[in-house]
């Protein structure tokens, strides 16, 4: 559970640096917000794999 929190918790970042970014004129931090998202959205995946899995564990015990 505290890996998803992480995750939200760094897609948010992502979301505000990206907002901060393009009020700005900051393509730099616009980019690394648009970053930071991706990789929690990957990061967010893998928990849902994880999960699948465990489901599928408990099913065939």
């Amino acid at each position: 559970m505290a890996d998803k929190a992480s995750n939200k918790a760094e897609d948010l970042t992502g979301q505000a640096k990206e907002a901060t970014g393009k009020a700005t004129g900051d393509p730099d931090l616009r980019d690394e917000g648009k970053a930071d998202q991706a990789a929690s959205a990957v990061k967010d995946a893998g928990e849902k794999v994880k999960d699948a899995a465990k489901n599928l564990k408990d099913k065939l015990s």
